[in-house]
């Protein structure tokens, strides 16, 4: 049976066919997040640890970092800071060492810049997940000897010197050639977590089939686990989170064994919840004044003022029991248990007592 191991210096995340779904935390990533990408050009990195115990206090197995950063104010300063190869491999190192101050948590190392990928498995410790190597001749050439040197995992993407192919035979055809490629610097199968890429599903309507029938085929024909970016298929639409919740489960009852996904539900925040109490005013509602904002929220379907494990968690969870990759359902049990109940074991005890009978 095909596993990938992930390591920090004192945990394991196994990511296999009959192993629980390997949740990827993909916050630490300055793209499209000004403030962070801001505080990162400042030397900052307190929002990072925090998204970093956040996402794992939500269910992340592993912690995505990407170095990804345009550092606008100090490219005006110094021309160097236009190129990511400058820019990259340093703070590649400071992410990596700032983020195993605070969590243990196995790693992937994210960048489009070979530099950056050394510079960050220089600075891990254990065996992080390499993120990532495409089909492309010069990218196989540069990421790959790196994986060897390393002895690590590789996220291989299902595009080439082409670009990416609407037709999942061609996307197929170039996940062969990745594994195929990687055989021949002495990397094994099971070192290669494919992405098949996820299509936008309001863009393109087989895109749901399609990575199903991609899935079935990379488990079943190359042996490899996977991987993707899951939040792509719901892009564009109203209510993404009901497309995702019901996109993961199927994604991984058809091979699916990991995604890098937000595994947080982000807190409500003041506007929003000022916006709600002026509606419910509006509409005569009194309103108890002893109740707080997170009693507020709880009552009025807001959510949380705290960041807490989103709706795809559940749905992933969820997945794992029905597919036996939950033991008795522990995880189910206790991700599901009212915080005032944490302590309290009778649900379980008893639930395990009707086990025993049955049996």
């Amino acid at each position: 049976m095909t596993r990938t191991i992930i390591e920090s210096q004192t945990k394991t995340a196994i990511m296999g066919f009959d192993q629980p779904f390997t949740v990827i935390g993909e916050r630490i990533n300055p793209t499209g997040r000004k403030i962070l990408n801001a505080e990162l050009e400042a030397g900052d990195f307190s929002r990072v640890q925090a998204d970093a115990l956040a996402q794992v206090a939500a269910g992340a197995t592993v912690l995505d970092i990407n170095s990804g950063a345009v550092f606008s104010n100090k490219m005006a300063e110094d021309p160097r800071y236009a190129d990511n190869n400058f820019v990259e491999p340093d703070l590649m190192r400071q992410l990596v060492e700032k983020v195993q101050e605070v969590t243990d948590c196995p790693l992937c190392i994210d960048s489009s810049v070979p530099g950056a990928l050394e510079a960050g498995l220089e600075a891990a410790k254990g065996r992080p997940l390499l993120n990532s190597v495409t089909g492309e001749e010069e990218r196989l050439e540069i990421v790959l000897p790196l994986v060897k040197k390393y002895n690590v995992p590789v996220v291989a993407i299902s595009n080439d010197d082409t670009g990416i192919s609407e037709d999942p035979e061609v996307r197929f055809a170039v996940a062969k050639k990745i594994v195929e490629r990687a055989a021949d610097f002495g990397i094994p199968a099971h070192d290669i977590v494919v992405d098949p890429l996820v299509m936008p599903i309001g863009a393109m309507g087989t895109a749901g089939l399609q990575v199903f029938e991609l899935n079935r085929r990379l488990r079943n024909e190359l042996g490899v686990n996977t991987t993707c970016g899951a939040s792509n298929i719901s892009f564009g639409l109203p209510n993404r989170h009901g497309i995702n919740n019901a996109f993961l489960p199927m994604a991984m009852a058809t091979g699916m064994t990991s995604a890098i996904m937000n595994p947080i539900a982000l807190p409500v925040g003041p506007k929003k919840l000022a916006e709600k109490k002026a509606e419910i005013a509006a509409k005569g509602i009194i309103i108890p004044e002893d109740m707080d904002d997170e009693a507020f929220c709880e009552t009025f379907g807001l959510g949380s003022t705290k960041a807490r494990a989103g709706k795809e968690m559940e749905a992933i969870r969820a997945a794992n029991f029905l597919t036996n990759n939950d033991d008795g359902g522990a995880e189910w049990i206790k991700f599901n248990k009212p915080p005032a109940a944490e302590g309290e074991g009778g649900a379980r005890g008893r639930r395990g007592g009707g086990r025993r009978r049955r049996a």
